[in-house]
């Protein structure tokens, strides 16, 4: 059973409330691309401690508002801030977890991982440029493919979102038009296509639409059991996605040189590297409001860095490294505080 997004961060919070007398629950709200993993650390966490998640997956964009509102302990987004919007609304990040938006397309007689395309092609169909499967264009790129004379339904976010600045971000990147007509966004004037709410939605009218193409995070692509494309990557490698895949882009970042982790993930070298890799990442205020609520969301991520891996992997999420986890450690101790004192403390 599909659920929506809305309903997903219901579930979550109304399963994982906190037992009379113990901790709040966490709240937070944001992007949907790391939802399934957030679930399930929540889940094993509330076992464990018996403090609940309640957690809105919303999209990038909400979860940006609601914490620069104040209105959750957290924020993510899929979106990395730039060091001078964090300064301005005065918030801290940091990368939670790395994955993978794929291209997913529900095309008669093409089976998962069949369909080869590239950025510039995706691109020219987004565009309203590339209207049928069987175009010249596609069967260059897959000769051996029977492609059918049916028309091409693009299926696009329509709220603002991470996983649309991702998958914007690695069509700019490979189609100077796409660049200059739609660019990289977290909400984006589209040309072409179909409107879906959160991966949920994108997942659903794809799956619902004859000769759609749509793009997802890749844990919606598995749980729907969706037909995902393989893509032409920087090195002009056909690339599966995979945790491997994902991993091998997420080696080139050079996290201790990047200003408040500000790092994209999108079309990174290597032959195994998949092209639209990214990190989800959280926002918190670093003069917190409800210091001992953020006090509590803190303890939940070092636990899902301590332990919360091998949950990850089984979701085909990259975990983010130990060497990592310890510079972001360092981070929360030292920016952000209340009174002048941190906030953090691993004791």
């Amino acid at each position: 059973m599909r659920l929506s997004n809305v309903t997903c961060g219901f579930l979550i919070a109304a399963a994982l409330c906190a037992a009379p007398g113990q901790a709040a629950d966490i709240s937070g709200a944001g992007a949907t691309f790391p939802y399934p993993i957030y679930a399930k650390w929540a889940d094993a966490y509330k076992t464990l401690t018996g403090v609940g998640l309640n957690y809105q997956s919303i999209g990038s964009g909400g979860g940006i508002k609601q914490i620069k509102a104040r209105t959750v302990t957290f924020g993510a987004s899929d979106m990395p801030l730039n060091p001078a919007e964090l300064k301005t609304a005065d918030l801290v990040q940091f990368p939670m977890i790395i994955g993978g938006v794929v291209p997913v397309v529900h095309v008669k007689g093409v089976d998962s991982g069949q369909m080869i395309l590239d950025g510039a092609t995706i691109a020219s169909i987004y565009l309203g440029e590339i209207t049928m499967w069987n175009d010249a264009k596609i069967k260059t790129l897959n000769p051996k493919l029977s492609l059918p004379a049916t028309a091409i339904a693009p299926v696009y976010r329509a709220d603002g979102s991470g996983t649309n600045f991702l998958f914007t971000d690695f069509l700019s990147k490979s189609s100077a038009p796409f660049k200059e007509k739609v660019g990289a966004d977290k909400s984006v004037q589209w040309p072409v296509g179909i409107g879906a709410k959160g991966n949920e939605g994108v997942a659903n009218m794809t799956t619902q639409t004859d000769g759609a193409i749509g793009y997802v995070e890749y844990a919606y692509a598995k749980q729907n059991k969706m037909s995902f494309v393989v893509l032409m990557n920087k090195e002009h490698q056909a690339i599966a996605p995979n945790a491997q895949a994902f991993q091998a882009a997420a080696a080139n970042a050079d996290w201790a040189k990047a200003d408040s982790f500000y790092v994209i993930l999108t079309d990174q070298p290597g032959a195994a590297s998949w092209p639209i890799t990214g990190a989800s990442f959280i926002l918190i205020n670093r003069e917190p409001s409800d210091p001992a609520a953020v006090a509590g969301a803190l303890k939940f991520f070092a636990w899902a860095y301590k332990d919360g891996g091998k949950m990850a992997a089984d979701l085909d999420y990259v975990p983010v490294p130990p060497g990592l986890a310890a510079q972001v450690s360092k981070t929360w101790a030292s920016s952000i505080t209340t009174q002048g004192k941190p906030v953090w403390s691993e004791k």
